[in-house]
């Protein structure tokens, strides 16, 4: 009877204390605080906290692009590879070729089609001279469509030559849905297509003008002055230009641009703005018609503020450790006649602690993958390729590195067993 009345009790205790522990994880889970999970580490709460990172939106321009200036990486994009008339956008491209075709001091003279052409222009008089690094700034600051054709017929012989010169250049820099047809972007067509261009290739014209070319800093230093005076070679008449690139004034860091307006157009803008390490380009296209001359800054504005909120430069590098690759009918150093020796790979001595710094924006990853061969040939030199590691951003290739062998490995053939029979025998 004693017996079944300790377990009676016992049953009542273990039931209690069942119902004790029951209530201590009811009261966890209300908390917040489950077992093995220390204070903070709620997945529903780590979510909510995670910065949400919205792409710009209502835009005004009906093609745009925001461009990384050292990578080409498009960062953002709407409808950019739309083919638009750009209007005076056009005139970058004339003033980096003019820059790196004329010659020093060179002069050009006033033909009846420049001289014919429509506002905005200089208003040159047919067979009057000019010096051409005076129409540049004539070009660049007030975007006069005579000097852009006195440029063109200088520099290329013809205004069709000149044509044929930037649409060699648009190709050359991977603009293949560009048709240059006039120098300065007036709306016009050939037998090659109308004038035209897409947002996505305009950015990669700037970023041309402004980090390859080799007149970069002169393309820079005209289109960021503020004025420029001059005169015809006989300085019988004087002329005083002034920049109208609002966007130099507008923002820290701006560092070049151009407008331009046609009719058909609307208002187009191209621009560039650093700031620390970071170089970010706009196009815009279509970007409102009169009376909405301001569009284009709103929209300028807005990309590179979103540019400059939400990407930064990252070193993704990684080291690879050390491995081993089987090498095929090789020595091996732990026992000379096992079948298949083995490597030591790894990178390069000059690569390890590298770097590779890529424009990021805060919620990307870059991913890397490894691929290692899973045997290797004899006779295996030393730094022989043995796989890369490869580094990728939304599937597309960044940048690698090769996986090379850091020991050379001799081939276990006849010759060697004999060679080693007769080091054996002597000992």
């Amino acid at each position: 009877m004693r017996c079944m009345k300790r377990n009676r009790q016992l049953h009542v205790y273990m039931i209690l204390a069942v119902l004790v522990m029951a209530q201590i994880l009811v009261m966890l889970t209300d908390s917040g605080r489950l077992p093995g999970k220390k204070d903070g580490q709620n997945e529903p709460a780590k979510e909510a906290s995670q910065e949400i990172i919205s792409e710009p939106k209502e835009l005004y321009a009906q093609s745009a692009v925001l461009m990384d200036a050292d990578s080409g990486r498009i960062l953002f994009g709407k409808n950019e590879e739309k083919v638009r008339p750009m209007a005076s956008t056009t005139k970058i491209m004339t003033c980096i070729l003019a820059l790196e075709n004329m010659k020093e001091g060179q002069k050009a003279k006033v033909s009846d089609h420049a001289a014919r052409q429509p506002k905005v222009h200089l208003g040159v008089r047919s067979g009057e001279k000019y010096y051409l690094k005076d129409l540049l700034h004539s070009l660049m600051l007030e975007s006069h469509n005579d000097s852009a054709v006195i440029i063109a017929e200088a520099v290329g012989g013809s205004v069709e030559g000149f044509a044929k010169m930037m649409n060699e250049r648009a190709k050359e820099l991977g603009c293949m849905d560009t048709h240059f047809v006039t120098p300065n972007g007036l709306d016009s067509k050939d037998g090659g297509g109308e004038h035209a261009t897409t947002a996505a290739d305009l950015a990669r014209i700037m970023k041309y003008c402004i980090t390859q070319s080799p007149k970069r800093e002169e393309f820079l230093k005209i289109t960021r002055a503020k004025s420029y005076e001059f005169s015809s070679v006989d300085k019988k008449r004087q002329f005083s230009c002034t920049n109208h690139n609002a966007f130099l004034t507008m923002m820290e860091g701006a560092l070049s641009g151009k407008t331009g307006f046609t009719a058909k157009a609307g208002y187009c803008y191209v621009g560039a703005l650093k700031r620390d390490e970071r170089t970010f380009i706009v196009a815009l296209l279509a970007c409102g018609w009169p009376n909405n001359k301001s569009y284009k800054w709103k929209d300028t504005k807005k990309l590179m503020e979103y540019a400059l909120n939400n990407y930064e430069y990252r070193d993704v590098w990684q080291d690879f450790p050390e491995e081993e690759v089987a090498v095929e009918d090789g020595v091996s150093p732990e026992g000379e006649f096992a079948f298949d020796g083995k490597v030591r790979v790894g990178m390069k001595p000059e690569e390890r602690e590298g770097s590779l710094r890529i424009l990021l924006r805060k919620d990307e990853e870059v991913a890397v993958e490894k691929e290692l061969k899973k045997a290797l040939k004899v006779p295996v030199k030393r730094g022989q390729p043995a796989g890369k590691l490869t580094y990728k951003l939304g599937g597309e290739e960044i940048g690698c590195c090769d996986i090379v062998t850091l020991e050379a490995i001799e081939a276990r053939d006849v010759r060697w067993c004999m060679h080693k029979i007769a080091e054996m025998l002597l000992l």
